[in-house]
């Protein structure tokens, strides 16, 4: 089992750890996987993790494939339920696969077995949460949140709908408030990739932590998104970052938030230019892409944890051992001069 510099630890405050594994994998996101290497990944996890592991999963990762998978993994590593944390992002129900692919992600989804709908609201936050316990089998989501709140909200026709879908996402956080209450979970949170959707429920119900995704990243990163962590810390809120190499393509492949990079346009030509010169400091520097990105996510003040997903295995212990990787200054320094980072890297 790995340790983590103590600076690190002070960092954390020892609530979460400073490396939490996502299961998007786990539901064929972009390939297919076979239940084996899928094991594995899962042992490697348990093998490597900073202390006791933890697992992010959702009912949206291959439609409730990822949570059927860490179940089953789990189990058949004889892993016992106390020994795991599973955080479990809700609002996604698993149904029947009624046409040729899943009805909720076109083209990132392979070999799925169902589909899934989106459900929130205070009656569809608890199927969704008994629904993913049962695909866990022997074992509980602890870590609870609603899922996608910006994507639900996105999908109201006016002002008026929106409103509406937003006070059934506080109706589905006053499930989560009750579960919370019953000690049947421990912790209540938010996923989500608009960090102002995040700010904004953040305004109106008590958060344990929010995990933001594509948001705050070494391509990406407002100022004002910097600020608004730095204020989450103040709260006690801790802040999970995610998809901090913006769904893959920080480190080579070609969808950029999960959606395919078209080259041909403007806005494909100008993200592959980034990663141009992005790899080319890299190598000039000897540091690794993925190191970067990591560094860079985790040392923004008020970051508790990383949440890293990976297909291979053989990846996860040296992934896990960027949290005591350094960059060095002189990199930073030439980001900066090449604008191709906005914020000044605190080290």
């Amino acid at each position: 089992m790995l340790t983590v510099k103590k600076e690190k630890e002070k960092k954390n405050g020892n609530q979460l750890p400073p490396i939490i594994f996502g299961t998007s994998s786990l539901g064929n996101l972009y390939r297919s996987i076979d239940y084996k290497t899928k094991r594995n990944i899962i042992e490697e996890c348990i093998e490597h993790s900073f202390g006791k592991a933890t697992f992010d999963t959702a009912g949206k990762y291959g439609a409730g494939m990822a949570l059927e998978v860490l179940g089953r993994s789990l189990s058949d590593l004889n892993i016992h339920p106390d020994d795991v944390v599973i955080c479990n992002k809700l609002g996604w129900y698993q149904t029947e696969l009624l046409t040729p692919e899943p009805t909720f992600e076109k083209d990132v989804w392979f070999d799925l077995k169902n589909d899934a709908v989106q459900q929130i609201s205070y009656e569809g936050i608890m199927k969704c949460f008994n629904q993913g316990n049962r695909l866990l089998g022997i074992y509980s989501a602890k870590m609870v949140s609603v899922h996608d709140p910006d994507e639900y909200l996105a999908s109201a026709k006016d002002e008026i709908e929106k409103e509406q879908k937003y006070q059934d996402i506080l109706e589905a956080y006053r499930a989560l408030a009750a579960l919370k209450k019953q000690k049947v979970v421990s912790s209540i949170g938010i996923g989500a990739k608009n960090w102002k959707v995040i700010e904004r429920i953040a305004a109106d119900v008590e958060l344990d932590w929010v995990m933001i995704a594509n948001s705050l990243t070494v391509k990406s990163h407002p100022e004002e998104l910097v600020r608004f962590i730095a204020d989450l810390k103040e709260k006690n809120i801790e802040v999970i970052n995610s998809a901090v190499f913006n769904g893959g393509f920080l480190t080579g492949s070609d969808f950029y938030n999960y959606q395919k990079v078209d080259r041909q346009t403007l806005e494909g030509k100008i993200l592959y230019e980034w990663r141009n010169s992005f790899f080319t400091l890299c190598n000039k520097y000897n540091v690794k892409p993925a190191e970067v990105c990591f560094n860079f996510g985790f040392n923004i003040p008020g970051v508790s944890s990383i949440a890293l997903n990976t297909t291979r295995p053989e990846k996860i212990r040296e992934n896990i051992m960027m949290v005591n990787k350094k960059i060095p200054g002189a990199f930073w320094k030439a980001m900066q001069e090449e604008q191709l980072i906005s914020i000044p890297v605190i080290r």
